[in-house]
């Protein structure tokens, strides 16, 4: 409502100023021109004089005496034919870098060209595009601004692609060698411009082989100033109060993004990691096209190395930072940057399980440590939280006390969990890659399961019976894990007969304190008999057999064909080490 009532003031305007110099004259008007809701009442004989095409019109009408003619469909509107219709009449007007390219559209339009009359108005605007508003960056920029509203017209008269070729040319000499502060000072000139004429600003960078630093930042701040509340400020308030996926303004901002995306140069490290994380979040907030969200997730893993955790949650939460928004983004990008490491691990005949390069190993630090911030939200899944934890190869930890961490934080923030939900969180780690001192916090963790703590104990009595040191070469941890697992069940049923053998203890200690005298003398005889003869087996001699016989430590169960020979495995095992 605002820029009708804008345009209607300036249409009264400019009818009000056209009757200051048209009624002046002595000769009555004799004919009134409409151009959209702006009627001016002029004289034929000054019009016929320049323009060609109200001529043609004239002698062509069915009418005798035409009255009335419509050029509704002129470039530039009622502004722009009231500036020609002054030229007719030999009033003084000024030719600006705003209106040059309309006034050039609308002498061609009416032909009002040199041919027809000399001096015109076509040869008067084409000398001032020359001259001057193509003659420097700034006012090149305005023409082709202007442009926006006069196509075709301006395509066919060739003024969009001079201004593309003068805004490019001097766009390069203007980022080779900067004349003002600061030195980018045109990016944001171009940023004025509209999302195709800018593209074609761009490709015709490229063409010209401009510096990819050059054409990355007149993108990057091109996209902040038409994306700001997604890319810059991070609020996301122009998009919150839209009510539908396909409102205009979501719709806009779907295919500009699509566009600046197109645009990007395919140097790897051609744009900054932040910017390319935000333009993927707002890629996935509007909705763009998969390919669109595709190239994004492909240009940020193949730099993955170099991505901060605070890059990732960028992609991970909504813009008030309340839940998480898109985990699969995240998933897809690493799971990219692991498949060219094996890749290249592959070409150069080497095992990527067994060795990992630098990058890779800086990229495992970088999600466990992720896996760390976002394991607070409660929405997420165990499914998910493994599901990018596993992707990192287990040679890319040389120790797992980071993800341990992560873990540890899931479990603390989904108290909720039962004991097989907790195994499955903890089977992403491996316990006996743990430091001393997470497997000592292992130890005493409440919140882990059974098992994994039983695999930090037996691991560290393990090393403690061999004799070495934390320093020192470990035990091959692929036997000891087979140990372990091997050795739960057991210590579970142990635990089970431990128990019964304790109630049953106390039940015969009920006897004996309620007067049982037979069964007491009963077994103080058995106490005090040599070993003269056999003795009957009893309910405790059973017991201790299948406790021994389930007994991990034993030497039958141990295995140690991975500790020295020097030690002495049959030697009794000290109590204080023992766990059972």
């Amino acid at each position: 409502m605002a820029s009708l009532a804008q345009n209607n003031s300036r249409l009264s305007i400019a009818m009000e100023r056209t009757g200051q110099w048209i009624f002046s004259q002595d000769i009555p008007a004799d004919v009134v021109v409409e151009v959209g809701e702006a009627n001016f009442s002029l004289h034929k004989f000054m019009l016929v004089a320049k323009s060609n095409r109200i001529r043609q019109l004239i002698l062509e009408s069915d009418e005798p005496d035409l009255t009335r003619i419509n050029l509704s469909d002129i470039p530039g509107g009622p502004e722009t034919f009231e500036k020609a219709a002054k030229f007719c009449y030999g009033v003084n007007f000024e030719i600006t870098v705003h209106n040059v390219a309309a006034l050039r559209c609308a002498a061609e339009y009416l032909q009002m060209t040199d041919k027809y009359c000399d001096n015109n108005l076509s040869g008067r605007t084409e000398d001032f595009l020359t001259q001057v508003a193509l003659s420097s960056l700034s006012g090149a920029i305005v023409v082709l601004k202007s442009c926006e509203s006069l196509t075709p017209m301006a395509e066919d008269l060739k003024i969009v692609q001079r201004s593309v070729e003068v805004v490019t040319s001097k766009v390069t000499i203007e980022a080779n060698f900067p004349s003002r502060a600061p030195t980018n000072w045109w990016t944001e000139e171009l940023s004025i411009l509209d999302i195709e004429f800018f593209g074609r600003i761009i490709k015709s960078m490229k063409q010209r082989a401009s510096k990819t630093l050059t054409v990355s930042s007149a993108i990057v701040t091109y996209a902040e100033r038409w994306l700001r509340d997604l890319i810059r400020d991070h609020s996301g308030a122009g998009t919150k109060a839209l009510d539908s996926d396909e409102s205009d303004v979501r719709v806009h901002q779907r295919e500009l993004i699509q566009s600046i995306v197109a645009l990007l140069p395919s140097e790897k490290a051609a744009l900054p990691i932040n910017f390319l994380c935000c333009l993927l979040r707002s890629a996935t907030f509007v909705k763009a096209s998969t390919a669109a969200k595709n190239e994004l997730e492909k240009r940020i893993s193949a730099i993955l190395e170099h991505v901060t955790v605070d890059d990732l949650l960028v992609l991970s939460f909504t813009y008030d930072g309340e839940r998480l928004f898109d985990l699969e983004s995240v998933r897809r990008i690493i799971s990219g940057f692991v498949e060219r490491e094996k890749s290249v691990a592959v070409f150069n005949a080497g095992d990527f399980r067994e060795v990992c390069s630098a990058a890779m190993l800086r990229v495992a630090k970088t999600v466990d440590a992720y896996l760390g911030e976002i394991a607070t939200c409660t929405e997420l899944s165990i499914s998910k939280f493994n599901g990018i934890a596993v992707l990192v190869p287990k040679g890319a930890r040389k120790v797992d006390d980071d993800l341990y961490r992560a873990v540890d934080i899931y479990l603390k923030a989904h108290p909720n969990l039962d004991e097989i939900e907790r195994e499955k969180v903890c089977s992403v780690m491996d316990a006996l890659k743990l430091s001393y001192e997470a497997r000592l916090h292992a130890s005493q963790n409440k919140r882990l399961p059974v098992q994994i703590v039983l695999h930090a104990l037996y691991y560290d009595q393990l090393k403690l019976r061999s004799g070495e040191d934390e320093n020192e070469t470990q035990i091959d941890a692929a036997s000891t894990r087979n140990q372990v697992q091997a050795d739960v069940s057991l210590a579970k049923e142990n635990e089970a007969l431990r128990t019964e053998l304790l109630k049953m203890k106390m039940y015969i200690s009920d006897i004996q304190k309620s007067g049982g005298g037979a069964g007491a003398s009963a077994a103080t005889t058995s106490s005090g008999k040599g070993g003269g003869g056999p003795r009957k087996p009893t309910f405790f001699s059973s017991v201790s057999k299948k406790l021994g016989k389930l007994n991990p430590f034993k030497n039958g169960s141990k295995d140690t064909s991975n500790i020295d020979d020097c030690v002495d495995v049959t030697k009794p095992r000290r109590r204080r080490f023992s766990i059972s």
